[in-house]
């Protein structure tokens, strides 16, 4: 299967997807009830993007196509609202959380789809372990070559993402140590790490094409990169965050997204080089285990940080940027909790201190949502 063309988009525009959890109000332990949840969805008539995952205890919302941080904000809010009130009439919860806090994998359902249903024959165990919820972004590219130049550049912020986002601690009821135990999963599959270091996109549908040959894949979505191209939609997307706790900390990611990609597509301040990865696996690690505290190394002048300075440093190098985008409100808000260390994968730690329960942790999560 070939590849294709790469269709242009208006550069800059965003798309954001949000995987949630789907719980029950007894124990709030995941529960398989995405076919009610979207056959009520259906009901409402919406134009709305929402659709299962994996397995049934899973669902994903995702806006149209948005042109700054308050289009995202709007758009996302009203899904939110319909997809809750469908919630209430089934007395179920929902919940933001890169992962639920306790729950078992073994438990878990596979939504009867022939793609899902060809994962799982494929992936075995790891498809259900992949009951994982993420927030993806997509950034709009006017064309396949700025395209992979941004894809190259952003790969230097995945720490940034990932620390700005972490929201997964809890893994089968432990504390990992981790602030993003999340994409621990992610990296389970052969197919996920880093996109090929290529800067054309005849080099990269080359490449696409090799890879086809071989029967390993056959579109992009075999590909569970940190960050990949969306030929269809003219965009690259990011998928390296957690899928925070509330509407508004999704949407202020975005913003933080969209103007990082403006700051390279407008300055270009450095040419990607292969040598940039070499300490890519390190900072992406540095970021899920200590978030804020993790040390980042400096592509180009091998310089060590704190990833929190690191993080400042760049929303001082993007704010023209977030301005001229009106994503400065939202870009504040992220500056505000790395100052003070604010982060969902702190708050629900705080939570499990103060409760001695992952049952009531889940609970606040599904209020903290609605809220």
């Amino acid at each position: 299967m070939a590849l294709g063309l790469f269709k242009s988009s208006s550069p800059l525009t965003l798309g954001v997807e949000l995987e949630l959890q789907i719980v029950n109000t007894h124990d709030y332990d995941l529960v398989a009830s995405a076919p009610d949840l979207l056959r009520l969805l259906a009901k409402k008539k919406k134009p709305w993007d929402v659709k299962p995952e994996i397995t049934m205890s899973m669902i994903e919302m995702a806006t149209g196509i948005c042109e700054h941080y308050s289009d995202v904000l709007t758009q996302l809010e009203e899904i939110q609202e319909g997809m809750l009130d469908c919630a209430d009439r089934l007395n179920i919860g929902i919940c933001g959380g890169g992962t639920h806090g306790f729950q078992h994998w073994g438990e878990r359902k596979i939504f009867a789809t022939p793609r899902f249903s060809q994962l799982s024959d494929i992936y075995g165990y790891l498809a259900k372990q992949f009951t994982i919820f993420g927030q993806h972004v997509h950034v709009g590219c006017s064309d396949p070559e700025v395209s992979l130049y941004t894809l190259h550049g952003l790969s230097r912020f995945i720490p940034h993402f990932i620390a700005l986002s972490a929201a997964s601690p809890f893994v089968q009821g432990h504390d990992t140590g981790f602030q993003s135990a999340r994409l621990n999963s992610v990296f389970a599959f052969p197919l996920s790490g880093r996109a090929p270091f290529v800067e054309t996109w005849a080099d990269f549908s080359q490449y696409f094409n090799a890879m086809a040959a071989t029967g390993i894949v056959k579109s992009m979505k075999d590909f569970y990169w940190d960050i990949r191209p969306k030929p269809e939609y003219g965009t690259i997307e990011v998928r390296v965050m957690d899928t925070p706790l509330t509407i508004t900390r999704a949407a202020q990611l975005a913003a933080f997204i969209q103007a990082v990609a403006r700051y390279l597509i407008i300055e270009r301040p450095f040419q990607p080089r292969e040598n940039d990865y070499l300490v890519y696996t390190f900072n992406r690690f540095q970021a899920c285990r200590f978030g804020y505290e993790g040390t980042y190394v400096d592509p180009q002048s091998n310089e060590h940080r704190t990833l929190s300075e690191e993080i400042l440093l760049t929303l001082d190098k993007i704010e023209p940027h977030a301005i001229e985008l009106h994503g400065d409100e939202a870009c504040a808000a992220l500056r505000r909790d790395v100052l003070t260390s604010s982060s969902d994968a702190a708050l629900l730690r705080k939570e499990w201190d103060e409760t001695a329960s992952l049952s009531e942790t889940v609970q606040r999560q599904c209020l903290r949502w609605r809220a």
